[in-house]
């Protein structure tokens, strides 16, 4: 396996603003020559990690890169920028691994009609507004031609600005404030950005998520249902807010009511298979 570690500022130097520093760790799997796939083109699947816009998680990062190399794809890990730093710099920073993805897809043997991004809480609302805003004026002010994805994993994600279901630290830490307008409302609310075009999304969550409400998910399953986009959907009983891997690499102290909702990564790994 190849492992790299990216600047995308030494790509993109307007993303070094304020003194911004994301990252994008590569994991590409070797195509053996004995098995004849040198010339094999893998699926991606690029990983946001939660944290609230204050952090990316460790948690969430790695270790679900990782549960994906074994299944053929070529893995990226997002290290975004986090609060100070404001809207529309993450949704910029996105876009850049894309550019990068496909600007080197050949070398890295990368199959760019099928890239899957996947996120979870906070990520999950950067991931969903990616899918739905890649072509919003603020990305294509620096990305004229800024890239879809194909296909869209949300683990217990934050969705809405709804004061009834939202997580207000995570739109606090991305615009420096509650959203206050009907227009903030409108362009930050996820299910509110669901089109024709959103791609197919997998969803989890947990019922007794106390953090963010599986509300967040339901309202954007619902609107991908209202546009006919295909959808997975799965919400466990049990289990706190942040689960990742739900095992013992990301969970301390783990349980039998846990352990159950760890099924999601067989679920989501199907799903990719016949979504792509």
């Amino acid at each position: 396996m190849e492992y790299k570690k990216l600047h995308l500022n030494e790509y993109y130097d307007f993303l070094s603003a304020d003194g911004a520093d994301p990252t994008l760790e590569i994991f590409l799997p070797y195509n053996m020559r004995e098995m004849n796939r040198q010339d094999k083109k893998r699926p991606c699947i690029l990983v946001l990690p939660g944290g609230g816009y204050a952090m990316c998680s460790e948690r969430e990062a790695e270790p679900i890169a990782l549960k994906f190399l074994p299944e053929g794809f070529n893995a990226f890990i997002l290290t975004y920028s986090t609060a100070p730093h404001r809207f529309p710099t993450q949704l910029r920073q996105v876009a850049a691994a894309m550019e990068l993805i496909y600007a080197n897809a050949e070398n890295w043997n990368c199959d760019t009609s099928k890239i899957a991004i996947i996120g979870f809480s906070a990520g999950g609302h950067l991931a969903a507004h990616y899918s739905t805003m890649y072509d919003c004026k603020e990305v294509r002010e620096v990305f004229p031609q800024s890239k879809p994805v194909n296909a869209s994993i949300l683990g217990y994600p934050v969705i809405t600005a709804d004061s009834r279901y939202t997580h207000e630290g995570t739109f606090m830490n991305l615009l420096g404030h509650k959203p206050q307008t009907e227009e903030e409302f409108n362009y930050f609310s996820c299910e509110r950005l669901v089109s024709d075009s959103t791609p197919p999304t997998f969803l989890w969550h947990t019922f007794a998520d106390n953090a963010v409400p599986i509300m967040n998910s339901i309202l954007y399953a619902k609107a991908l249902a209202e546009h006919n986009i295909p959808t997975e959907m799965h919400i466990y009983p049990f289990g706190v807010h942040g689960l990742s891997t739900c095992d013992g690499e990301t969970i301390d102290n783990l349980d039998a009511n846990i352990n159950h909702a760890k099924s999601w990564l067989t679920e989501v790994m199907t799903w990719l298979k016949i979504t792509f």
